[in-house]
């Protein structure tokens, strides 16, 4: 099939029709709701099942794995525009959720290398990255495992992208499942903090319809629809900044043939500069977060979408128990941080912010967001207010992270980036205990005031 914008049109046509689907099942089937499943997880599953890799009934072009690595490109590029970046009240504030958070994160590359290397090597041959898909799927989500399969596969690791996005398909339903047992055990026991019963929560958390009474606008107008209209004056600074950034690794990639950066951390770069720049020029008021974050959602559930269609079973066929072995052992890592460390590091509200950081370890942010809202609905322990500031100095380390962990494996350094990483946590770790950060609990409390 020749590829013309009618096929790219085609391929969209198909995906929000699945996606539609999903969240009509969503809406309509109990045991749909009971998983709390979102549409793109089901809108992706659909597609791998009909699509081109399996009974053939969707006839997606064989392009559908490529378009995660724009989509990636699109929501690296809005990450910095209308932020804010205030570093003078992180470490008196959010000091004890940076550290829990960030030391998480960086540890969960490194535990995964490790035990890849150290345990599964001696029984199978595996590539050198084969362990970075687990922090690469679990706490990055299907966003950075786009992006790290990309670059695995550029680098000769051709398999990663797959292995990836099973990955991240298996940590959001381990995000789910696992957060749900967590939080019926945490009320059931009287750790949660607000929640009192599981069968509170409101019907549109089910459902994911929400009622007439309870909307809220996705944004404000910031220009003129008469000049032009403010969603597409926000999709074209995000677009901008993502071409700009395809022609800069492009420009690189002319002038130093063997040097390959993805496009995703130049966007990242593009777009914090061109955040910066509107601050200097007194536009960023006209800069609407909430609309940013509408085209980055729309981004990622089609990113979720196509990620998961384009799943080849071969391949994760071919390393299925060394795979299952460390989706198990992530679990486990995730299971023991939030049973153990989480109940020491948080003073107040310890089973909120442990059960967000349950479902960011395992299923990305998203993931976090929609089990903090199931145990504190009104949002009352702050949590994701402190995480947008405990954010500001995690967003470089992650981009940083993402981007020199497929090159740096790929040059045989992998144990030394997963003894590094284990160091550079328990470092972090040990810095905020003595700096006073975390709580004194050996539990989760009872109360969180």
């Amino acid at each position: 099939m020749e590829y013309d914008p009618w096929v790219l049109f085609t391929d969209l046509g198909w995906i929000f029709l699945l996606l539609l689907i999903g969240k009509l099942l969503r809406a309509k089937l109990k045991p749909v709701q009971v998983l709390f499943l979102p549409a793109s997880i089901i809108a992706g599953l659909l597609g791998l099942l009909l699509g081109p890799n399996a009974l053939g009934i969707i006839p997606f072009s064989d392009q559908i794995a490529e378009y995660p690595e724009v989509l990636i490109a699109i929501i690296f590029a809005a990450l910095p525009l209308g932020a804010t970046f205030d570093l003078s009240s992180i470490a008196g504030r959010v000091g004890a959720l940076w550290s829990y958070s960030q030391a998480m994160y960086i540890m969960m590359w490194g535990a995964g290398l490790l035990f890849a290397l150290a345990v599964l090597g001696l029984i199978w041959d595996l590539p050198n990255g084969f362990g970075a898909m687990l922090a690469s799927g679990f706490v990055g989500g299907h966003g950075t495992a786009a992006a790290v399969g990309t670059a695995f596969q550029d680098l000769g690791f051709e398999e990663a992208q797959s292995l990836a996005f099973t990955a991240a398909t298996v940590g959001v339903i381990a995000a789910i499942l696992g957060g749900l047992a967590l939080v019926k055990w945490g009320a059931r026991t009287g750790r949660t903090n607000i929640l009192a019963d599981f069968s509170d929560l409101p019907t549109e958390l089910r459902t994911g319809l929400i009622p007439q009474s309870r909307r809220e606008p996705i944004g404000e107008g910031t220009t003129s629809p008469m000049s032009l209209e403010p969603l597409a004056f926000h999709l074209g600074l995000i677009i901008v900044a993502a071409v700009t950034a395809y022609y800069l690794t492009e420009g690189a990639g002319a002038i130093f043939p063997d040097l390959s950066i993805p496009v995703f951390a130049v966007a990242y770069v593009v777009g914090l500069l061109l955040q910066l720049t509107l601050v200097r020029i007194r536009a960023s008021r006209y800069v609407d977060r909430d609309n940013i974050n509408t085209v980055t959602g729309t981004s990622t559930d089609l990113l979720v979408a196509f990620g998961i269609a384009a799943i080849q079973p071969t391949v994760v066929a071919a390393f299925l128990v060394p795979l299952v072995l460390l989706l198990v052992f992530g679990l486990l890592y995730c299971f023991v941080l939030f049973r153990f460390l989480a109940p020491r590091v948080f003073s107040e509200y310890a089973f909120e912010r442990g059960i967000f950081t349950w479902g960011w370890s395992t299923g990305a942010v998203a993931m976090g967001v929609a089990l903090l809202r199931i145990v504190d609905p009104k949002l009352e322990s702050k949590t994701l207010e402190d995480y947008g500031l405990a954010y500001v100095p995690i967003a470089p380390v992650e981009v940083a992270v993402v981007s020199l962990a497929p090159f740096l494996i790929a040059a045989g350094f992998a144990w030394s980036f997963a003894i590094g990483t284990l160091a550079i946590g328990i470092a972090i770790l040990a810095i905020a205990r003595f700096a006073g950060w975390w709580g004194s609990g050996s539990s989760f409390k009872e109360s969180g005031a």
